[in-house]
């Protein structure tokens, strides 16, 4: 069964001051398994690659390997219609006080009765209100 996989999470993945945080079996559920993520996902981890290299976290060398790495899963991402962010989005993110980013993971996980990857605890809070299981 597929996985909703944060962006924050698949970040861990590359940048190297964060792996004693990381855990490697989440790496490797999300190869075996497969990801679902919200449409937002790619901005947002290429949002934090460009951090990365802005503040000298990262080289050029490290975004490769993390993209040809991001090529190597199957990682699906949804294609809910904009109307939905302006209502189930928007809904869940109300109920939870949660960001749209964040509300986005939620209702995905929610919706295709998926369990969530993340290490966001206000996201976390909500998946376990609503009955989502999350990984591990």
């Amino acid at each position: 069964m597929a996985l909703v996989v944060d962006a924050s999470t698949a970040l861990t993945w590359c940048f190297a001051d964060e792996a004693p945080s990381n855990d490697p079996q989440v790496l490797k559920a999300v190869h075996d398994e497969g990801a679902v993520v919200p449409a937002v996902w790619p901005i947002e981890v290429v949002n934090g690659v460009l951090l990365g290299l802005r503040r000298q976290r990262l080289d050029q060398a490290e975004v490769a390997r993390f993209l040809e790495l991001l090529g190597g899963l199957n990682i699906r991402r949804d294609e809910a219609p904009l109307e939905h962010a302006f209502t189930a989005v928007l809904n869940t993110g109300v109920a939870h006080n949660l960001t749209a980013y964040d509300a986005c993971y939620v209702e995905l996980a929610q919706r295709l009765g998926l369990r969530l990857i993340t290490s966001n605890r206000r996201m976390a809070e909500a998946a376990r209100t609503v009955g989502i299981s999350l990984y591990p």
